[in-house]
Protein backbone atom coordinates (compact mmCIF):
# COMPACT_ATOMS: atom_id res chain seq x y z
CA UNK A 1 0.00 0.00 0.00
CA UNK A 2 1.36 3.41 -0.97
CA UNK A 3 1.70 5.66 2.07
CA UNK A 4 0.11 9.09 1.88
CA UNK A 5 2.64 11.69 3.11
CA UNK A 6 1.62 13.80 6.06
CA UNK A 7 0.17 17.12 4.89
CA UNK A 8 -1.30 19.74 7.21
CA UNK A 9 -4.97 20.32 6.43
CA UNK A 10 -6.27 23.84 5.72
CA UNK A 11 -2.80 25.23 6.43
CA UNK A 12 -3.15 28.72 4.96
CA UNK A 13 -6.68 29.14 6.30
CA UNK A 14 -5.54 28.14 9.80
CA UNK A 15 -2.64 30.61 9.74
CA UNK A 16 -4.96 33.38 8.62
CA UNK A 17 -7.50 32.38 11.25
CA UNK A 18 -4.93 32.64 14.04
CA UNK A 19 -4.18 36.25 13.01
CA UNK A 20 -0.55 35.71 13.97
CA UNK A 21 1.59 38.44 15.52
CA UNK A 22 5.40 38.13 15.49
CA UNK A 23 5.58 38.66 19.27
CA UNK A 24 2.55 36.54 20.18
CA UNK A 25 2.24 33.36 22.24
CA UNK A 26 0.59 30.45 20.39
CA UNK A 27 -0.35 26.89 21.26
CA UNK A 28 -0.44 23.94 18.88
CA UNK A 29 -2.36 21.50 21.09
CA UNK A 30 -1.98 18.58 18.65
CA UNK A 31 1.52 18.74 17.17
CA UNK A 32 1.23 15.60 15.03
CA UNK A 33 4.20 15.90 12.70
CA UNK A 34 4.50 19.65 12.85
CA UNK A 35 3.02 20.88 9.59
CA UNK A 36 1.06 23.71 11.20
CA UNK A 37 3.69 24.32 13.91
CA UNK A 38 6.46 24.76 11.35
CA UNK A 39 4.45 27.39 9.47
CA UNK A 40 3.46 29.23 12.68
CA UNK A 41 7.06 29.38 13.90
CA UNK A 42 8.22 30.79 10.55
CA UNK A 43 5.97 33.80 11.18
CA UNK A 44 7.11 34.47 14.75
CA UNK A 45 9.86 36.91 15.62
CA UNK A 46 12.59 36.53 18.26
CA UNK A 47 10.17 37.41 21.08
CA UNK A 48 7.33 35.15 19.92
CA UNK A 49 6.61 31.84 21.61
CA UNK A 50 5.18 28.54 20.38
CA UNK A 51 3.88 25.90 22.79
CA UNK A 52 3.67 22.37 21.37
CA UNK A 53 1.64 19.57 22.93
CA UNK A 54 0.94 15.99 21.89
CA UNK A 55 -0.20 12.79 23.55
CA UNK A 56 1.78 10.54 21.20
CA UNK A 57 5.38 9.98 22.38
CA UNK A 58 6.55 9.53 18.77
CA UNK A 59 5.13 12.96 17.87
CA UNK A 60 6.80 14.51 20.91
CA UNK A 61 10.12 12.93 19.95
CA UNK A 62 9.76 14.43 16.46
CA UNK A 63 8.98 17.85 17.97
CA UNK A 64 12.03 17.71 20.23
CA UNK A 65 14.29 16.59 17.39
CA UNK A 66 13.22 19.49 15.15
CA UNK A 67 12.39 22.31 17.58
CA UNK A 68 14.03 21.37 20.88
CA UNK A 69 16.94 23.81 20.44
CA UNK A 70 14.74 26.79 19.54
CA UNK A 71 14.42 29.05 22.62
CA UNK A 72 11.00 30.22 21.41
CA UNK A 73 9.54 26.71 21.65
CA UNK A 74 8.24 24.78 24.68
CA UNK A 75 7.20 21.12 24.29
CA UNK A 76 4.87 19.03 26.46
CA UNK A 77 4.06 15.32 26.30
CA UNK A 78 0.56 14.72 27.63
CA UNK A 79 -3.15 14.49 27.08
CA UNK A 80 -4.51 17.94 26.28
CA UNK A 81 -7.32 17.23 28.75
CA UNK A 82 -4.83 18.23 31.47
CA UNK A 83 -3.28 21.12 29.57
CA UNK A 84 -4.47 23.57 32.24
CA UNK A 85 -1.69 22.15 34.45
CA UNK A 86 1.03 23.35 32.05
CA UNK A 87 2.76 26.39 33.61
CA UNK A 88 3.68 27.68 30.14
CA UNK A 89 0.01 28.71 29.63
CA UNK A 90 -0.13 30.80 32.80
CA UNK A 91 0.71 34.13 31.15
CA UNK A 92 -2.00 33.75 28.50
CA UNK A 93 -2.28 32.91 24.83
CA UNK A 94 -2.74 34.97 21.68
CA UNK A 95 -3.94 31.95 19.75
CA UNK A 96 -4.47 28.20 19.89
CA UNK A 97 -4.85 25.53 17.22
CA UNK A 98 -6.55 22.14 17.63
CA UNK A 99 -5.99 19.93 14.57
CA UNK A 100 -7.95 16.87 15.68
CA UNK A 101 -8.05 13.24 14.55
CA UNK A 102 -5.30 10.79 13.60
CA UNK A 103 -2.13 11.78 11.74
CA UNK A 104 -0.88 10.06 8.60
CA UNK A 105 2.14 8.50 10.41
CA UNK A 106 -0.22 6.96 12.96
CA UNK A 107 -2.49 5.54 10.25
CA UNK A 108 0.40 4.21 8.18
CA UNK A 109 2.05 2.35 11.07
CA UNK A 110 0.39 -1.10 11.36
CA UNK A 111 1.76 -1.45 14.88
CA UNK A 112 -0.46 1.37 16.14
CA UNK A 113 -3.68 -0.42 15.16
CA UNK A 114 -5.58 2.59 13.80
CA UNK A 115 -6.12 1.33 10.25
CA UNK A 116 -8.54 -1.35 9.09
CA UNK A 117 -6.57 -1.61 5.82
CA UNK A 118 -3.31 -2.73 7.45
CA UNK A 119 -2.99 -5.77 9.68
CA UNK A 120 -1.59 -5.08 13.12
CA UNK A 121 -2.37 -5.37 16.82
CA UNK A 122 -5.77 -3.92 17.74
CA UNK A 123 -4.32 -1.13 19.88
CA UNK A 124 -5.54 2.38 18.87
CA UNK A 125 -4.03 4.20 21.87
CA UNK A 126 -2.66 7.68 21.14
CA UNK A 127 -0.12 6.99 23.89
CA UNK A 128 0.86 3.30 23.58
CA UNK A 129 2.10 3.30 27.18
CA UNK A 130 -1.17 4.25 28.87
CA UNK A 131 -4.67 2.82 29.20
CA UNK A 132 -6.40 -0.20 27.72
CA UNK A 133 -6.20 -1.16 24.06
CA UNK A 134 -9.16 -1.62 21.73
CA UNK A 135 -8.58 -5.37 22.02
CA UNK A 136 -8.79 -5.09 25.82
CA UNK A 137 -12.06 -3.19 25.56
CA UNK A 138 -13.63 -5.71 23.16
CA UNK A 139 -12.52 -8.57 25.42
CA UNK A 140 -14.20 -7.20 28.56
CA UNK A 141 -17.20 -5.10 27.39
CA UNK A 142 -20.75 -6.39 27.29
CA UNK A 143 -22.77 -6.50 24.09
CA UNK A 144 -24.80 -3.50 25.24
CA UNK A 145 -21.66 -1.46 26.01
CA UNK A 146 -20.04 -2.27 22.67
CA UNK A 147 -23.26 -1.35 20.85
CA UNK A 148 -23.49 1.94 22.76
CA UNK A 149 -19.92 2.89 21.82
CA UNK A 150 -20.45 2.05 18.14
CA UNK A 151 -23.74 3.96 18.07
CA UNK A 152 -22.75 7.02 20.11
CA UNK A 153 -19.16 7.50 18.92
CA UNK A 154 -19.32 6.03 15.43
CA UNK A 155 -22.94 6.84 14.54
CA UNK A 156 -23.02 3.26 13.26
CA UNK A 157 -26.58 2.20 12.26
CA UNK A 158 -25.64 -1.50 12.58
CA UNK A 159 -24.21 -1.09 16.09
CA UNK A 160 -26.28 -3.80 17.75
CA UNK A 161 -25.64 -6.31 14.96
CA UNK A 162 -21.87 -5.68 14.98
CA UNK A 163 -21.74 -5.92 18.78
CA UNK A 164 -23.57 -9.24 18.70
CA UNK A 165 -21.11 -10.59 16.10
CA UNK A 166 -18.13 -9.44 18.22
CA UNK A 167 -19.46 -11.26 21.28
CA UNK A 168 -20.02 -14.43 19.26
CA UNK A 169 -16.55 -14.25 17.67
CA UNK A 170 -14.68 -13.66 20.92
CA UNK A 171 -16.22 -16.82 22.38
CA UNK A 172 -14.31 -18.73 19.71
CA UNK A 173 -11.05 -16.75 19.84
CA UNK A 174 -9.83 -13.35 21.16
CA UNK A 175 -10.13 -10.44 18.73
CA UNK A 176 -6.57 -9.16 18.68
CA UNK A 177 -5.84 -7.91 15.14
CA UNK A 178 -7.16 -5.05 13.03
CA UNK A 179 -7.86 -7.17 9.96
CA UNK A 180 -9.58 -9.75 12.14
CA UNK A 181 -12.08 -7.12 13.30
CA UNK A 182 -12.40 -5.46 9.88
CA UNK A 183 -13.16 -8.76 8.15
CA UNK A 184 -15.71 -9.66 10.83
CA UNK A 185 -17.57 -6.41 10.10
CA UNK A 186 -17.24 -6.88 6.33
CA UNK A 187 -18.81 -10.34 6.53
CA UNK A 188 -21.98 -8.86 8.04
CA UNK A 189 -22.81 -7.29 4.69
CA UNK A 190 -25.37 -4.51 4.74
CA UNK A 191 -25.44 -1.19 2.87
CA UNK A 192 -22.16 0.36 1.76
CA UNK A 193 -21.57 4.08 1.36
CA UNK A 194 -19.54 4.96 -1.74
CA UNK A 195 -15.90 5.39 -0.84
CA UNK A 196 -16.37 4.27 2.78
CA UNK A 197 -15.13 0.95 4.13
CA UNK A 198 -17.75 -0.93 6.19
CA UNK A 199 -15.48 -0.83 9.26
CA UNK A 200 -14.83 2.93 9.14
CA UNK A 201 -17.43 3.94 11.73
CA UNK A 202 -16.60 1.10 14.10
CA UNK A 203 -12.86 1.84 14.07
CA UNK A 204 -13.58 5.53 14.67
CA UNK A 205 -15.85 4.68 17.60
CA UNK A 206 -13.33 2.35 19.23
CA UNK A 207 -10.54 4.90 18.85
CA UNK A 208 -12.67 7.58 20.54
CA UNK A 209 -13.58 5.16 23.34
CA UNK A 210 -10.03 3.97 23.97
CA UNK A 211 -8.62 7.51 24.11
CA UNK A 212 -11.56 9.29 25.79
CA UNK A 213 -11.31 11.82 22.98
CA UNK A 214 -14.58 13.73 23.32
CA UNK A 215 -14.28 14.30 27.06
CA UNK A 216 -10.65 15.33 26.63
CA UNK A 217 -11.57 17.78 23.88
CA UNK A 218 -14.23 19.50 25.99
CA UNK A 219 -11.82 19.86 28.92
CA UNK A 220 -9.00 21.15 26.74
CA UNK A 221 -11.15 23.73 24.94
CA UNK A 222 -12.47 25.10 28.24
CA UNK A 223 -8.94 25.40 29.63
CA UNK A 224 -7.58 27.11 26.53
CA UNK A 225 -10.50 29.53 26.19
CA UNK A 226 -9.88 30.63 29.79
CA UNK A 227 -6.28 31.43 28.89
CA UNK A 228 -6.89 33.30 25.65
CA UNK A 229 -6.14 37.00 25.92
CA UNK A 230 -8.77 39.46 24.67
CA UNK A 231 -8.71 39.28 20.89
CA UNK A 232 -6.92 35.93 20.96
CA UNK A 233 -8.03 33.35 18.40
CA UNK A 234 -9.06 29.70 18.73
CA UNK A 235 -8.88 27.62 15.53
CA UNK A 236 -10.28 24.08 15.45
CA UNK A 237 -10.07 21.54 12.63
CA UNK A 238 -12.41 18.58 13.16
CA UNK A 239 -12.85 15.48 11.03
CA UNK A 240 -16.16 14.08 12.22
CA UNK A 241 -19.44 15.48 13.42
CA UNK A 242 -19.04 14.65 17.12
CA UNK A 243 -15.77 16.60 17.41
CA UNK A 244 -17.14 19.43 15.31
CA UNK A 245 -20.26 19.67 17.48
CA UNK A 246 -18.10 20.23 20.57
CA UNK A 247 -16.00 22.84 18.75
CA UNK A 248 -19.10 24.60 17.47
CA UNK A 249 -20.55 24.87 20.98
CA UNK A 250 -17.26 26.12 22.38
CA UNK A 251 -16.88 28.81 19.73
CA UNK A 252 -20.47 29.84 19.16
CA UNK A 253 -22.21 29.24 22.46
CA UNK A 254 -21.81 29.32 26.19
CA UNK A 255 -20.25 26.78 28.50
CA UNK A 256 -22.31 25.02 31.16
CA UNK A 257 -21.90 26.30 34.70
CA UNK A 258 -23.09 24.47 37.83
CA UNK A 259 -26.02 26.24 39.48
CA UNK A 260 -27.16 23.76 42.10
CA UNK A 261 -26.11 22.73 45.59
CA UNK A 262 -26.86 19.16 46.76
CA UNK A 263 -30.05 19.05 48.78
CA UNK A 264 -31.05 22.61 47.94
CA UNK A 265 -33.18 24.08 45.15
CA UNK A 266 -31.93 27.29 43.65
CA UNK A 267 -33.36 29.49 40.92
CA UNK A 268 -31.72 28.99 37.54
CA UNK A 269 -28.44 30.85 37.22
CA UNK A 270 -28.26 33.62 34.61
CA UNK A 271 -26.96 32.41 31.27
CA UNK A 272 -23.27 33.36 31.16
CA UNK A 273 -22.09 35.63 28.39
CA UNK A 274 -20.22 33.93 25.53
CA UNK A 275 -16.46 34.06 25.88
CA UNK A 276 -15.82 33.76 22.14
CA UNK A 277 -17.39 35.22 19.05
CA UNK A 278 -17.35 33.19 15.82
CA UNK A 279 -15.15 34.64 13.08
CA UNK A 280 -16.53 33.99 9.61
CA UNK A 281 -18.23 30.80 8.52
CA UNK A 282 -16.96 27.23 8.91
CA UNK A 283 -14.39 26.45 6.23
CA UNK A 284 -13.75 23.23 4.31
CA UNK A 285 -10.95 22.15 1.99
CA UNK A 286 -11.49 22.94 -1.67
CA UNK A 287 -11.45 20.34 -4.43
CA UNK A 288 -7.77 20.94 -5.18
CA UNK A 289 -6.69 20.24 -1.59
CA UNK A 290 -8.88 17.13 -1.39
CA UNK A 291 -7.31 15.84 -4.60
CA UNK A 292 -3.82 16.36 -3.14
CA UNK A 293 -4.80 14.96 0.27
CA UNK A 294 -7.90 12.71 0.29
CA UNK A 295 -7.88 12.57 4.10
CA UNK A 296 -8.79 16.26 4.17
CA UNK A 297 -12.23 15.65 2.63
CA UNK A 298 -14.17 15.61 5.93
CA UNK A 299 -12.32 18.48 7.64
CA UNK A 300 -14.25 21.45 9.06
CA UNK A 301 -12.41 24.48 10.42
CA UNK A 302 -13.93 26.97 12.86
CA UNK A 303 -12.49 30.19 14.24
CA UNK A 304 -13.42 31.97 17.45
CA UNK A 305 -12.10 35.20 18.97
CA UNK A 306 -11.93 35.93 22.69
CA UNK A 307 -14.32 38.78 23.40
CA UNK A 308 -12.60 41.89 24.63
Amino acid sequence: MLAIPHRPVLLHQALEGLSLRPDGVYLDATFGRGGHARAILARLGPSGRLLLNDRDPEAVAAARAEFGEDPRVSIRHGNFASIAEWPALAEGLDGALFDLGVSSPQLEDPGRGFSFLLDGPLDMRMDPHQGETAADFLARASEAEIARVLRDYGEEPRARRIARAIIAARQQAPILRTRQLAELIERLGGPRTAGRHPATRSFQALRIQVNGELEALSQALNAVIDRLRPGGRLVTIAFHSLEDRICKRAIGGTRPRPNTVPGRRLPPAPTPEPMLRPVGRPQRPDAEEIERNPRARSAVMRIGERIR
